[in-house]
């Protein structure tokens, strides 16, 4: 059996999202979150590169 990166990816973000308090520990989670969500990226740019890609520039279109 196979990790669903891309799912596991969708999972974190929606978790990050919920994350909208100014506290600390929500900053803090929150960043965690994103070093999570960059690592199962990459993993998921080995087995399934075009989806991991079309990710990527998603995300950087809506950080800007």
């Amino acid at each position: 059996m196979t990790t669903d990166f891309s799912t596991v990816r969708e999972l974190l973000e929606c978790a990050q999202n919920k994350l909208v308090g100014d506290d600390a520990t929500s900053r803090q989670v929150r960043e965690a979150i994103e070093e999570l969500i960059t690592e199962v990226a990459i993993e998921e740019c080995v087995t399934a590169p075009a989806t991991a890609l079309s990710h990527a520039r998603r995300r950087a279109r809506k950080a800007a």
